[in-house]
């Protein structure tokens, strides 16, 4: 049945109804969000045998999400990210001759937006449907001066689900002032229904070019060949096998063409493909070393690598770097951005 529910979990402290809400089409298939850093918190397939693969890691619990061993090794599971993806060296920018200074949560650089960025928001309930599909659309307002950032910033995400078990987010922003915007979601996708580590995977990007990162992966500006090193995924190949010679995957590779498929991952039986579009011109695949250990749904019991990636935004840093896309946001202009997992069985 295709269908969006809502259901309240609970108030938070700051008195803010936390909800969960469930969109599930005509295949079966069910993705439940709650309006808690616009968090996907399940993405259940229906394989052809009838039974589900929960495709991201995730906590059965809301609470979950605030509990301290999962924060002190924090991995943003399945979160909205901003107001900047990625990571701002030294926490600083410019804009119209003005500098402005950010909150660090990355050594000297800030990280996806800062200390308690839009993955820590209870964003506000908008509408929810079902025509065409089931749809979701929240909205989060950031005052000026969050985390550092300027001027006051109006953001909605739409979520749909369609009958071809496609799941779009689309972003939109406006703000009062000229800022810096980049967003992205950070879904941790396992295709083995959050069993094991993602080793056994196959990825494929398409992209022939990487972003440089300097001894803290922050982007320098530079752009280096995929060629004949172990981050060329223009075939298929098997994460692990990278990973006998380098500690992690954690790097931005430039789409080779924008608004067009992106990556492409295989689950290791080879029974589920993920595919993953956007109008953005760079994904970012991590390979989630540092997921902390913790108890996940189901009782699956996550550690390092339990999940990878696959993080669509404009290139990291930019804001720093005039070579690169533009990120800044100026009053009467409007943010959009659109990703599409699609799950193929």
């Amino acid at each position: 049945m295709v269908k969006t529910l809502r259901q309240h979990c609970f108030t938070n402290e700051a008195g803010e109804d936390i909800w969960l809400f469930t969109l599930s089409n005509s295949l079966g298939t069910e993705v439940l969000i709650t309006n808690y850093g616009a968090i996907i918190t399940s993405f259940k397939v229906k394989m052809p045998d009838g039974s589900f693969n929960d495709i991201v890691l995730g906590f059965d619990d809301i609470k979950e999400y605030q509990g301290k061993e999962y924060l002190e090794g924090y991995p943003w599971f399945g979160a909205a990210v901003g107001r900047y993806a990625n990571r701002i060296k030294d926490a600083s920018f410019e804009i119209d001759g003005k500098r402005f200074y950010l909150s660090k949560n990355s050594g000297n650089d800030q990280l996806h937006g800062g200390v308690s960025g839009f993955d820590k928001k209870a964003w506000q309930f908008v509408a929810s449907g079902s025509s065409p599909y089931p749809y979701l659309q929240l909205r989060y307002v950031s005052a000026d001066g969050e985390e550092g950032f300027p001027g006051k910033l109006t953001v909605n995400i739409r979520f749909e689900l369609d009958n071809e078990n496609q799941l779009s987010y689309e972003y939109t922003a406006v703000t009062d002032a000229p800022t810096a915007i980049n967003l992205t979601h950070h879904s941790y996708f396992n295709l083995n229904n959050g069993e094991g580590d993602i080793k056994d995977h196959q990825l494929k990007l398409y992209a022939e070019a990487m972003l440089e990162q300097d001894e803290n992966l922050v982007a320098t500006g530079n752009l280096l060949s995929v060629k004949e090193t172990p981050f060329d995924f223009k075939d298929f190949h098997r994460i692990g096998d990278g990973l006998i010679e380098l500690p992690e995957y954690d790097k931005s590779f430039v789409a080779s063409k924008k608004g067009m498929l992106m990556a492409e991952v295989k689950s290791p039986a080879g029974d589920v493909l993920l595919q993953v579009h956007s109008t953005e011109p760079l994904i970012h695949f991590y390979s989630g070393k540092w997921i902390p250990t913790v108890e996940g749904k189901n009782g699956i019991t996550y550690r390092a690598f339990s999940g990878l990636c696959l993080e669509t935004h404009k290139h990291p840093n930019a804001i720093n770097i005039p070579a690169f896309p533009n990120t800044v946001l100026r009053p009467g202009e409007v943010y959009s951005s659109r990703t599409t997992y699609k799950v193929i069985t």
